[in-house]
């Protein structure tokens, strides 16, 4: 298999994903994803959208979004150039894991992907200067069904290592409620 994956520790149901690169001195050649990932991943479905995301400037938060049933998402985020700190919040009502968050940083140069799961919140924070994401999503775009949690609610304690004194925000990213007054889109049940 030419990928390696992990899960993070506090999240085991959020994976790290970091395709194999082959270089030589014309340069290199990754398999960044493939459909049969799908099953070693516990993706349901298809990815039908890929996103692309180009961020000038360095401090940009996006997140924390989500949307809910029956357009509820999986993504593969990726970086193709620059850096993020990438963040994941378990929405779950149920989950052991309710509420608890996870960080990684994802760069051009580490090469790693996060496959964050329907349940999630995602959000992240921009570490260098013309950063480019890239995410596949299982759900098309349904701005009725597109939520988000603030990013700074201090319930949630999550660690955005700003590299700078305030995020740059959008207007609607500055909007979103806290955790517990979201509303309880997703559950958890055991198998």
């Amino acid at each position: 298999m030419n990928v390696e994956l992990n899960s993070l520790p506090s999240l085991p149901d959020v994976k790290v994903i970091c395709p194999r690169k082959h270089a030589d001195e014309r340069g290199f050649f990754s398999e960044v994803y493939r459909s049969d990932w799908r099953e070693l991943f516990s993706i349901d479905g298809d990815f039908m959208q890929d996103n692309h995301a180009f961020t000038r400037d360095v401090g940009v938060l996006r997140g924390l979004h989500y949307q809910t049933p029956p357009f509820a998402q999986d993504k593969l985020v990726r970086v193709v150039r620059g850096a993020i700190w990438d963040v994941v919040v378990d929405i779950r009502r149920g989950s052991a894991t309710y509420g608890c968050w996870a960080g990684v940083e994802v760069s051009a140069e580490n090469w790693k992907q996060v496959l964050v799961p329907r349940g999630f919140a995602h959000g992240y924070v921009t570490l260098e200067e013309n950063t480019e994401v890239l995410y596949k999503v299982s759900n098309p775009y349904a701005p009725d069904h597109d939520y988000g949690i603030a990013w700074d609610d201090a319930e949630l304690g999550i660690d955005w290592r700003l590299p700078v004194r305030e995020p740059v925000l959008s207007a609607k990213d500055q909007n979103h409620p806290l955790l517990r007054d979201a509303g309880e889109h997703f559950f958890y049940y055991e198998s």
